[in-house]
């Protein structure tokens, strides 16, 4: 975007500003109530002039805030700063407007950072494609076990500006970012981040890979303590390398091999930290066991490991890690174990939306039967069914976009049956259900792990793992 950032983090006066919020959504709304509130004149733009869109609106109009409906494309007049949804394109005609007339553009994240008060708890930061929710909610949850006074917030749970703004009081955050929310934070300045994977995703919103990875990368500018990366996916090392820190920062692996100095890692089932320790070249400290990790598939083992990291670069000891893994719950849809039915465990990770997400779902498990398919997004299936070709039973799959992933297979497992559903209506997970159990035999798993966005058949990700859920319960009933 260019000419219109401002990458300072000094105060701003809001008293008398002209504030445009591009977008009502999840966060435009709570940002024109914010900024209403701290004196500025608020213009709201938003494409859309839906039922919901006029409700908002009329909601924002009662309070004296002013709302453009139906034309998010024009920049209002006298605008001194843009304040915008995290899902509005950078390459919108408003924003292009804004670089021209050098208004700067912030996002919800730049705002919240910029309103905090100057005893503000410190951001402890994760983004990456796959894991960032379960990867927060872990840190948050060993950062409680340690007794501090923190909550998971960002992309989930409390809204960033409700956390700074709000009269609970915090001693850190552990703070989910998306590369949307990140390419709209200048000056976002975290106390430790991690980047925990990279893998092709919202390409069509930052126009490439390298944009992308560069969105991601912002996480790590300014840290002041640890930069959190992936050991196995060297993009996230290139990023801290490319990162300006404070001085002393420093780069901290994670590992599911054994870590080397200023490494997290595994060694014979335990989770071990090389990189806060006193003499980091000869001593190693015992954190958890692989058991206390819920679920125990190597993606969330990495997960733990990252949150483990974060914590201790804060200055956790080791028993609020174990404590903190051990009291975490992952949230539903995510590998979670349905039912055992004659022997067949069935496993719904609806939320794998992607591929690089289930790839690690597929790699924890096999044999397996793998039902897959929905919206692909523009993804190719090529690598994901290579990978996991040996670990395959067979497949069945439903969903519009089914026949990328077919085709996949024919070329890359030939041997592995594959029944094609040809139906999207939502009755369709019922008859995947059962033609799964028809392939599977005792001691496979049948696995939902789509690689695809749902909404082709369902509302959300969340409505497909439940019909999974439902189709495998009524599986055992009949049984019983």
């Amino acid at each position: 975007m260019g000419s219109g950032q401002v990458t300072s983090s000094e105060p701003f006066d809001f008293q008398g500003k002209h504030v445009t919020v591009a977008g009502l959504g999840v966060s435009g709304v709570p940002a024109a109530k914010v900024l209403h509130g701290l004196g500025a004149i608020v213009t709201v733009v938003n494409d859309g002039a839906d039922e919901r869109a006029r409700a908002q609106a009329a909601d924002l109009e009662a309070l004296g805030v002013t709302v453009r409906l139906g034309d998010g494309e024009t920049l209002p007049e006298g605008t001194d700063l843009i304040v915008t949804a995290p899902g509005w394109q950078p390459d919108k005609p408003l924003f292009a407007a804004a670089g021209q007339a050098g208004v700067p553009v912030w996002g919800d994240v730049e705002l919240a950072w910029r309103l905090r008060g100057p005893d503000a708890a410190d951001w402890l930061a994760v983004t990456g494609t796959n894991g960032k929710t379960t990867t927060v909610q872990m840190l948050a949850s060993i950062l409680k076990a340690a007794g501090l006074r923190t909550a998971a917030v960002g992309n989930i749970g409390v809204s960033l500006l409700d956390a700074v703004l709000g009269e609970e009081q915090y001693d850190v955050l552990a703070v989910e970012l998306s590369s949307y929310q990140l390419h709209w934070a200048p000056s976002l300045r975290a106390h430790s981040a991690a980047v925990l994977n990279l893998a092709p995703d919202h390409l069509d919103w930052h126009g490439s890979m390298e944009a992308y990875a560069a969105d991601k990368g912002r996480i790590y500018e300014g840290n002041r303590v640890a930069c959190v990366y992936n050991v196995a996916d060297k993009a996230t090392e290139d990023l801290v390398r490319e990162a300006d820190v404070e001085e002393g920062c420093r780069a901290v692996g994670f590992t599911l091999g054994t870590p080397a100095p200023s490494q997290l890692g595994v060694v014979e089932g335990i989770l071990v930290d090389r990189a806060f320790v006193e003499n980091r070249q000869k001593n190693a400290q015992e954190l958890a066991e692989v058991a206390d990790v819920n679920p125990p598939a190597p993606h969330n083992i990495a997960n733990a490991l990252a949150a483990a990291a974060l914590a201790r670069a804060y200055g956790v000891p080791a028993k609020a890690v174990r404590d903190g893994l051990r009291a975490f719950t992952p949230d539903a849809h995510r590998i979670a174990h349905v039912a055992d039915v004659d022997g067949v465990a069935w496993i719904d990770d609806s939320k794998a939306t992607n591929t690089h997400a289930a790839e690690a779902s597929l790699a924890a498990y096999e044999p397996i039967v793998w039902i897959a398919g929905g919206l692909a997004k523009g993804a190719t299936f090529d690598e994901l069914v290579a990978k996991s070709a040996k670990r395959l039973r067979g497949a069945v799959l439903i969903g519009a976009d089914r026949a990328l992933i077919r085709q996949a297979l024919a070329r890359h497992a030939p041997e592995v049956p594959v029944v094609d559903l040809d139906r999207t209506d939502t009755g369709a997970m019922r008859a995947a259900v059962q033609e799964a159990r028809k392939l599977a035999q005792p001691g496979d798993t049948v696995l939902l792990a789509p690689a695809c966005a749902s909404m082709d058949m369902f509302a959300n990700y969340n409505k497909r793992g439940d019909a999974f859920a439902d189709a495998v319960r009524e599986l055992g009933s009949a049984d019983g």
